[in-house]
């Protein structure tokens, strides 16, 4: 049997492919967990082969999550669930150690077969999401205006992050501004979300 923890912070969603799952003959949900400190928790107490997680969960998001099972559990391969695949999504996820990415919308039999794959140490990437990210455009973002829009994405003031990086202020200002200019943004919060969907943060 191929042992599979499921954390999704919807309950409907986990109880259904739970319920799922447990059609399966050659797979059994051993634990189940709402937010992402909880699955790390079940993974460690549970002793999964597979865990199976949605990307945006409370405490840890999905990438998070595979990055800490990485560490504690490398055994236990991880399957990043998704209702908003981007393409720097799934490039985060495969960095952090995930081993499956697969939208949410996939045939109900999908995540099964998914899940038999990464137990015997394959892959799976949704074909679509997988060629979006190879033809993601190179950033246009220096080191630099990256380093400053990756602090101001946490909310920090201008002047917190001059301190952080050893810049002066106005040089802070000029290094976010050039950021929202080269994204097309209309401002910081716009740059953030681009330089992420794309994968540069």
């Amino acid at each position: 049997m191929i042992r599979v923890l499921l954390a999704d912070d919807e309950d409907l969603i986990r109880v259904a492919v739970a319920a799922l799952l447990d059609l399966e003959p050659d797979i059994e949900v051993v634990a189940h967990a709402a937010d992402g400190p909880a699955a790390v928790t079940a993974a460690l107490a549970h002793r999964p082969d597979v865990a199976v997680v949605d990307l945006e969960m409370p405490g840890l998001d999905g990438i998070a999550v595979a990055a800490e099972l990485s560490r504690v559990r490398p055994d236990c391969a991880v399957v990043v669930l998704t209702g908003h695949g981007r393409p720097g999504h799934l490039r985060h996820a495969l960095t952090a150690g995930a081993r499956g990415f697969l939208p949410k919308g996939s045939p109900g039999w999908a995540l099964a077969d998914v899940i038999r794959r990464v137990h015997a140490g394959g892959r799976y990437v949704d074909p679509s999401l997988a060629a979006d990210a190879l033809t993601l455009p190179p950033c246009p973002l220096t080191p630099r205006e990256l380093e400053t829009l990756r602090l101001a994405e946490v909310g920090a003031p201008v002047a917190v992050i001059a301190r952080r990086v050893h810049l002066s202020t106005g040089t802070v200002r000029n290094h976010l501004s050039a950021a929202v200019q080269k994204l097309g943004a209309a401002d910081r919060a716009e740059a953030v979300r681009t330089a992420r969907d794309n994968g540069w943060l």
